[in-house]
């Protein structure tokens, strides 16, 4: 994709990457992480964005991590199924991580910034992850986020994944809800749609 215009400078310098885990439970420090997915975002001539390319891993979770019963049963994973291929989570946050810092180099932006739905949780088991693995080149910023489910109250008048996804026109499939990637592809679906929405508003404050 061509660098545009306002690629490097459209989010203040900083890249939107969309992430989405699936955990064990809600305690960051204590609970596995069992999938990270990653959609990185696009530029296209007309300064609009769109979703690329999706890396996802599955995780093998951490020595004396916690699977609460509540969660697995929401998620459905079996972390000691033979075919789900896991690797460890230094593995699969340094995949990532690079994927990250060439899309960087390729935008020239300064630093990556997170977009979840309900972001904060997605962030805290990555700052977690990075600081149990003790990783020294995290690109993303490390407490701001791009919230979907914000964002989607005040585009779409909804909050919920499901929800705001059918407001806004694009399918949604429940039984492929809870998968990572799944999840992380409608929310960037989502973000990019927002986004296009208000690129006139961005277009004409901004002056290019």
């Amino acid at each position: 994709m061509n660098l545009t215009p306002s690629s490097s400078t459209r989010f203040r310098g900083y890249l939107p990457v969309v992430i989405d885990v699936e955990t064990g439970g809600f305690n960051h420090n204590t609970d596995a992480l069992l999938e990270i997915a990653a959609v990185f975002i696009d530029f296209n001539d007309d300064n609009s964005i769109l979703p690329a390319n999706t890396v996802r891993h599955h995780i093998t979770p951490f020595l004396g991590s916690n699977l609460e019963p509540a969660s697995m049963a929401i998620n459905k994973i079996d972390p000691d199924h033979p075919l789900r291929l896991s690797i460890d989570e230094k593995e699969a946050l340094h995949d990532i991580f690079d994927r990250v810092h060439d899309s960087l180099k390729q935008y020239q932006c300064k630093r990556a910034i997170l977009v979840g739905h309900n972001a904060s949780f997605d962030l805290k088991f990555i700052n977690a992850a990075v600081k149990r693995c003790s990783i020294k080149h995290n690109p993303f910023h490390s407490f701001s986020c791009f919230d979907t489910a914000t964002l989607c109250g005040v585009a779409y008048g909804h909050t919920v994944l499901a929800r705001a996804i059918e407001i806004a026109g694009f399918d949604w499939d429940g039984s492929q809800a809870h998968s990572a990637a799944y999840d992380a592809e409608k929310t960037a679906e989502l973000f990019c749609d927002i986004v296009n929405r208000f690129e006139p508003i961005y277009r004409k404050v901004s002056n290019y």
